[in-house]
């Protein structure tokens, strides 16, 4: 059967740039039943030059240096946006508008008030939105999400999460341009909240269900850094590090962290969830696996032991290779490219879309409101 085309335009060549175009290439290969196939139909980007030579490399077919012009484009199906986050809505509303299917970083936006514009611009145009929170299709996280659904955990009494890294804390690091955006609050929004505390919370959602309220705390360590765009040296505006505990809807207790002043860790991003009956966690650095601890085993081997996610009948899996052989980050991507296909394929929604997508923002926005005010914050 002919697959049917879905013409890519893809908006940023950075690093999401590469990570999606790598999903794009490889999802027919390993999801070979998918009715539609991505064709890399178009990447803009501000520089000529630099946008034709990530066109020459990935196999795109043109270029663009204007945005507005890709959306205007009659070959192009899906605007896939890989900007910084103060583009995020601007290029989501004109690709809704234009009857085009979106596919956005995360976070989705600067804050809830954009957020909630976004979501409603892709509702009433209907067009098909997700958001690129990859974690969700690691299959070991899959499976912590089966396992929950199923009800081996029981009722859930508590789930803490953490994303550390260490790349800012060089006093000597700049802040804004190309590179460091993520540190320049008009371009990023917020530092780590919204950057790494996203992932953790759209991860927590999907396996734990809604945030009731938070309280946090956040910390700026370096006040003024030079600005690459200005030359001048300018107040910090993000947060560098950030915890806050929460209430979930089910009645559990959440505590979360996350910093880029970690000496020794890259990108430690964990969690564990506690029930009655058994407890889970998973490991990005080592994220094939999933640790599993089942109260019901006899006492003379209960423990906690460890899950292999390789095998056939594990989440994703059976599309790669034989048991026992992992994947890693980059087909995290490959996973949302082929969940995505197939919604178009079935009319369904691909978790998370936009209006999914805003409950992260609205909780990071609470986060953020608490810290300020040190004092609980109901989430809106």
């Amino acid at each position: 059967m002919a697959k049917k085309p879905l013409n890519i335009g893809l908006v940023g060549y950075g690093f999401m740039g590469r990570t999606h175009s790598n999903g794009y290439k490889r999802v027919s290969d390993f999801f070979p039943d998918l009715a539609y196939r991505p064709v890399l139909k178009a990447v803009c980007g501000r520089t000529a030059e630099k946008a034709q030579a990530f066109a020459d490399q990935w196999g795109y077919e043109s270029i663009e240096t204007d945005w507005k012009k890709l959306i205007a484009r009659d070959d192009i199906d899906a605007i896939d946006i890989c900007t910084p986050n103060n583009s995020h809505a601007e290029i989501s509303i004109a690709a809704a508008a234009a009857g085009k299917m979106i596919l956005c970083e995360k976070p989705l936006s600067m804050n809830s008030e954009q957020g909630q514009e976004m979501v409603k611009a892709v509702e009433a145009a209907g067009v098909p939105n997700t958001v690129w929170y990859n974690y969700r299709r690691v299959p070991a996280v899959s499976l912590a999400k089966q396992l929950i659904d199923e009800g081996r955990l029981g009722r859930i009494f508590h789930y803490r999460s953490n994303f550390l890294q260490d790349w800012t804390i060089s006093e000597d690091l700049p802040q804004g341009g190309a590179a460091l955006w993520r540190l320049d609050v008009n371009a990023a929004g917020s530092g780590v909240t919204g950057d790494l505390l996203a992932h953790c919370l759209d991860t927590a959602i999907w396996l734990n269900g809604g945030v009731k309220d938070v309280t946090a705390m956040t910390e700026t360590f370096v006040k003024e850094r030079m600005h690459n765009e200005t030359g001048k040296v300018e107040p910090v505006g993000i947060d560098d590090a950030c915890a806050f505990l929460c209430h979930f809807d089910n009645g559990s207790l959440g505590l979360f962290e996350s910093t880029r002043y970690a000496r020794g860790h890259k990108a430690l991003y964990t969690f564990e969830i506690n029930g009655e009956k058994a407890s889970i966690r998973w490991d990005l650095h080592d994220l094939h696996r999933l640790e599993y601890f089942d109260h019901a085993d006899d006492s003379l081997i209960r423990g906690w032991h460890h899950v292999h996610c390789t095998d056939g009948d594990m989440p994703y899996m059976k599309q790669w290779w034989v048991p026992g052989l992992q994947i890693g980050y980059e087909h995290t991507f490959v996973h949302q490219v082929a969940d995505f296909l197939k919604s178009i394929e079935t009319g369904t929604p691909c978790s998370p879309t936009f209006a999914e997508a805003l409950e992260t923002q609205q909780i990071c926005d609470a986060v953020l409101q608490s810290a300020k005010s040190r004092q609980w914050v109901d989430v809106k």
